[in-house]
């Protein structure tokens, strides 16, 4: 007698599963982030088009946004569209 296949356990939907990361680049989001962070292109790259759109209509949030956000990447705490973190590999 055969015995059935075992599935995978799934996250719910839209949450991250444990322990994935991001296919983004870390050094790329941090070079971004440190030199084009006031216009929102790490935002982009990451695929957060709607932030992006407001740091770059608000220069970064005045640069306070900006350098959170570097301080976030710096860290590894930076998240891409889909919620998952941006680690250096």
């Amino acid at each position: 007698m055969a015995q059935p296949m075992q599935q995978p356990m799934q996250a719910a939907a839209g949450a991250p599963m444990q322990g994935a990361v991001s296919d983004k680049d870390w050094l790329t989001t941090l070079l971004l982030s440190l030199l084009l962070g006031a216009l929102g292109v790490d935002h982009f790259y990451t695929g957060k088009t709607l932030t992006g759109i407001l740091k770059l209509i608000t220069f970064g949030g005045c640069g306070i946004w900006a350098l959170i956000d570097l301080i976030m990447v710096i860290t590894g705490n930076f998240k891409d569209s889909n919620g998952l973190p941006i680690v250096q590999k």
